[in-house]
C-alpha cells in the first residue's frame, strides 16, 4: 500500500561561511538522511550526462577541460558577467537537479524510510524552494565569525569576505522565514548542543504528524 512518504523533509540553508556543512555532518551521524544540493549540481554536470551536453552545445568546448570535466572557473566568469547566459545556463541545471531530487524522494520513500530528510542547499530561500518543505532550518553565525572563517577558508581579506556576505540575502530575513534556527558562533561542542535540540524538536514534529 502506498501512501504519503514515512519522513520529514527538512530544508538545511544559511549564509556564506556560517557552517552549514558541519550542522549536515552532527544531523547525519544523527541518523539524518542527507541530500546535498551541491552534489547534485556536480552529479548533473558530469561528462555526458544531458545537461553537460547542452551545456557544451550552448557554451562550446572553451567551457571544457581536458578531460571532459566542464572548466567551473571559466564557466562561472560567463556567466557571471552575462545575467542571460546565467539564466540560460540556471536553465540547464535546475531541472536536471529537481529531477534528481525526486527520484531520491522517490528512493526513501519506496524503502519506507521513516526519519529526517535533511536538504542541503545554499540558495534555498532565493529560489523559493523551501517552500516545498515541510519545516526550514536556517543556521545563521555572528559576522565576526562569519569573516574570521572566510579568512580562514578562502583567504579573502576582510572587505572582499563583507563584499560576499553582503551580496547575500541578510541572515537575519533568513531566519524570519525558519522553523529552527541554529547558532552556529560558538564551539563545535556548542553547535552540537544546538543540533541535537533541534533534531529531537523534528522527531517530535514527525511523531506529531503520524498520530491519529
Amino acid at each position: 500500500m502506498s501512501g504519503p512518504p514515512r519522513f520529514l523533509l527538512v530544508g538545511l540553508t544559511g549564509g556564506i561561511a556560517t557552517g552549514k556543512s558541519t550542522v549536515s555532518e552532527l544531523l547525519r551521524q544523527l541518523g539524518c538522511e542527507i541530500i546535498d544540493a551541491d552534489r547534485l549540481a556536480r552529479d548533473v554536470v558530469e561528462p555526458e550526462q544531458p545537461a553537460w551536453k547542452q551545456i557544451v552545445a550552448d557554451f562550446g568546448r572553451g567551457v571544457v577541460n581536458a578531460d571532459g570535466t566542464l572548466d567551473r572557473k571559466k564557466l562561472g566568469a560567463i556567466v557571471f558577467a552575462d545575467p542571460d547566459r546565467r539564466k540560460r545556463l540556471e536553465a540547464i541545471t535546475h531541472p536536471a537537479i529537481r529531477a534528481r531530487f525526486q527520484t531520491r524522494l522517490d528512493e526513501l520513500a519506496a524503502q519506507g524510510f521513516a526519519g529526517i530528510v535533511v536538504f542541503d542547499a545554499p540558495v534555498m530561500i532565493e529560489s523559493g524552494g523551501y517552500r516545498n518543505m515541510d519545516r526550514l532550518v536556517v543556521v545563521v553565525t555572528d559576522e565576526a565569525t562569519q569573516a574570521s572563517r572566510l579568512r580562514t577558508r578562502d583567504g579573502t581579506d576582510d572587505a572582499e569576505g563583507r563584499r560576499k556576505v553582503a551580496s547575500q540575502m541578510p541572515l537575519a530575513e533568513k531566519a524570519k522565514l525558519a522553523d529552527y534556527v541554529i547558532d552556529n558562533s560558538g564551539d563545535r561542542e556548542t553547535t552540537a548542543a544546538e543540533v541535537r535540540r533541534v533534531f529531537a524538536a523534528l522527531m517530535a514534529d514527525l511523531a506529531a504528524r503520524r498520530a491519529p
